[in-house]
């Protein structure tokens, strides 16, 4: 297995998976699996029209293609994303639909097929709680949609307010705040904030405060709730924190303030970052690599920044869509590439 290592740690190689036929654009580990004897589960989607479900074998430590879902959509599998209870699974097509997938034992079955955004359905993202499921798409709009009983599904609000392509759309790790990134440079923050669905756009991080100045592509939290990270065309990382993570009764939520922009460390088009709970930042770019981040403990309280851990110069053969931190007990990052593979990684002290 290829290994590297900086600063204390070295990145491992577990396995390289293959099996899609067309690139890989997103991967998504179940959030219950990995835990007390549980093999960790992941799903991973495809421009071939396809999700495969990966389960490690807990004997040999790999993974397994378990299941191929298919039939669904005609056209690329964009993103997929689990429930917190990890019985369902949404797949986000540039079909227009987005499918959701219910696991009866062991057996994925389409259980409902949401319709609505006009093209290219780009992401999704279920609440803490999984009551409610976030769809974006090219065409500009942000759906939210209600879950009922029986599987079905109530669009319960249409949020229209950024200018082009919604790339990503993220659900805040405990309240019922939604985050969105898109074509237009910006990352906006919704919130409802009545009782009525009313959903509004409660603030916009883009240039005037320190935001990107092109396409961002992702975001993600750590595992706290008060500091997020974006990645961007604009070949940055920029690390917001909020004061307040709960929400505050007539007072709408805390705002988002920019504190650290990571630049220098990838060449081109930085697609994907996500914060482990450890406090670690991966991030895959268009530069086939993978880098590692952490807050410096040098940092003054008031202003943190934040250093490179490690670095993975040839991760892929070409462009990396997606890097994910495991749940469950050991650091595994999983990242997906143009090169059609999945690999799987393991990030340990060094001896």
């Amino acid at each position: 297995m290829e290994t590297s290592s900086k600063g204390g740690f070295q990145l491992r190689e577990v396995q390289r998976l293959e099996g899609h036929t067309d690139k890989v654009w997103s991967l998504a580990w179940n959030p219950v699996t990995g835990h007390a004897g549980i093999p960790l589960v992941f799903a991973s989607c495809s421009g071939d029209t396809t999700v495969r479900i990966w389960e490690q074998n807990l004997s040999s430590g790999l993974w397994d293609c378990k299941a191929v879902l298919e039939e669904s959509h005609t056209r690329t599998v964009r993103a997929c994303a689990w429930s917190p209870c990890g019985k369902l699974l949404a797949t986000a097509s540039f079909d227009a639909t987005t499918a959701i997938w219910e696991n009866v034992g062991g057996e994925f079955k389409c259980v409902s097929t949401l319709e609505g955004h006009e093209n290219e359905v780009k992401s999704a993202s279920w609440n803490a709680s999984g009551s409610l499921l976030a769809t974006c798409g090219r065409d500009k709009s942000i759906w939210i949609w209600e879950v009922q009983p029986g599987n079905e599904f109530e669009c319960v609000s249409v949020l229209q307010g950024h200018t082009q392509d919604v790339k990503m759309v993220q659900w805040h790790p405990t309240m019922d705040v939604l985050f969105s990134c898109s074509y237009d440079n910006n990352v906006k923050v919704w919130a409802d904030e009545g009782d009525s669905d009313d959903w509004q756009c409660v603030q916009t991080l883009g240039v005037p405060n320190n935001g990107h100045t092109s396409t961002v592509w992702a975001l993600s939290f750590n595992a706290k709730g008060d500091k997020m990270v974006t990645c961007s065309d604009d070949l940055t990382l920029k690390i917001w924190e909020t004061d307040n993570i709960q929400m505050q009764s007539g007072d709408g939520i805390s705002p988002w303030r920019h504190v650290s922009t990571l630049t220098g460390y990838h060449d081109r088009t930085i697609f994907s970052v996500h914060w482990s709970r450890e406090g670690i930042i991966a991030s895959g770019a268009a530069d086939d690599a993978i880098r590692f981040f952490v807050e410096s403990k040098q940092s003054s309280i008031d202003v943190p920044s934040y250093k490179l851990l490690l670095k993975e110069e040839k991760a892929h053969d070409m462009d990396i869509n997606s890097v994910q931190w495991s749940p469950g007990d050991k650091r595994f990052l999983a990242s997906a590439s143009d090169d059609g593979a999945i690999k799987i990684w393991e990030l340990v002290p060094q001896c």
